[in-house]
């Protein structure tokens, strides 16, 4: 058994001022929202399809996904990869925000719609939606 022979602490700085700036959201933030009637909507935009089929939702990722390709729209950590393929390179996270009431099940499909249509990494927020 090993135990440190000296106390050590944890000195945290905190503002002493909150912060109440407004940033405005990164523009190559896509964020799926599943409503509880099951609709998908895409940053905002409706009618994206539902959880049963995400086809819409898949087209337009794809779209958007090649539109970046296009405009080489990088991850930031992956700025000076060039040693990787153009295509692991692209900015292509998204994340899923979905009420806590919603069956696991649902997610899935959501998330596999996602992964279909190209998207790596997939994020996961539950509650929080409004």
């Amino acid at each position: 058994v090993a135990a440190p022979l000296k106390p050590s602490r944890f000195a945290a700085k905190l503002p002493s001022q909150p912060d109440d700036r407004v940033l405005p959201p990164d523009p190559r933030t896509l964020v799926v929202t599943i409503n509880e009637d099951r609709t998908l909507k895409l940053n905002g935009l409706a009618d994206m399809g539902t959880v049963d089929d995400c086809s819409a939702l898949s087209a337009r990722l794809v779209s958007l996904f090649h539109e970046r390709k296009k405009n080489r729209s990088y991850r930031a950590d992956m700025l000076a990869r060039v040693d990787l393929p153009e295509e692991a390179r692209i900015e292509k996270t998204v994340f899923i925000k979905a009420p806590r009431s919603l069956p696991y099940g649902a997610i899935v499909k959501v998330m596999d719609g996602l992964r279909g249509a190209g998207a790596e990494p997939i994020g996961l927020q539950l509650d929080g939606l409004n």
